[in-house]
């Protein structure tokens, strides 16, 4: 096993993963991160680094987490929505042929390993309200705000801990800039002593 830890622009992440994938993306430097990466972690890194940076919607490293296989199928269904766009948990378990199981994918989504790369900061509660989240709903709405979800969704609560860039900069339109409390110093990123 892996790890790598990631400066990002909402404070360090750990990968962890094999050779073949990646098995985890985890809020904070966990103990040991950064002592050993392989180049599939690399990366994820900076398919990341992309993504913050507002030149990257999709992510194209192979996952795979470990769960069991309705947490797969919930995980799987997560990975279908779209960039910029968010869903209720009533409307995944629809989609995974259970309209009823409402709480357990909340569970599901709860236990999802690879956060950011499986988008479950896209799942929002029925009425569009900021629900749980791993890196706290702070982190969830500036992952929101970046992609723009908030635009697309009006009943989805404004987000204020970030600025718009303006368009014509040369960014995506709707690219955020984070605020100087969540931007860890300078705008490259340094992974394992690689800097992008």
């Amino acid at each position: 096993m892996y790890q790598l830890l990631f400066q990002s622009p909402l404070g360090p992440l750990t990968l962890s993963g094999t050779e073949e994938a990646v098995t985890a993306l985890s809020f904070g430097a966990l103990p040991g991160a950064g002592d050993g990466a392989c180049p599939l972690l690399e990366e994820a890194a900076r398919e990341l680094d992309a993504y913050f940076q507002g030149r990257r919607r999709t992510f194209a490293v192979p996952l795979a987490p470990a769960g069991t296989p309705f947490q797969q199928r919930v995980w799987a269904e997560l990975r279908e929505i779209p960039f910029g766009a968010t869903a209720s948990y009533g409307e995944i378990a629809a989609r995974i042929g259970n309209p009823r199981a409402c709480r357990a994918v909340g569970m599901a989504n709860h236990r999802n390993p690879i956060a950011i790369l499986i988008p479950c900061h896209r799942v929002v509660g029925r009425s569009g309200s900021l629900v749980g989240y791993a890196g706290g709903l702070d982190i969830k709405r500036a992952l929101l705000e970046l992609e723009g979800a908030a635009q697309r969704r009006p009943d989805l609560p404004r987000v204020s801990t970030i600025s718009r860039i303006p368009d014509g900069n040369g960014l995506m339109p709707g690219t955020a800039v984070f605020p100087a409390a969540l931007t860890p110093g300078s705008k490259s990123v340094k992974m394992n002593g690689i800097k992008t």
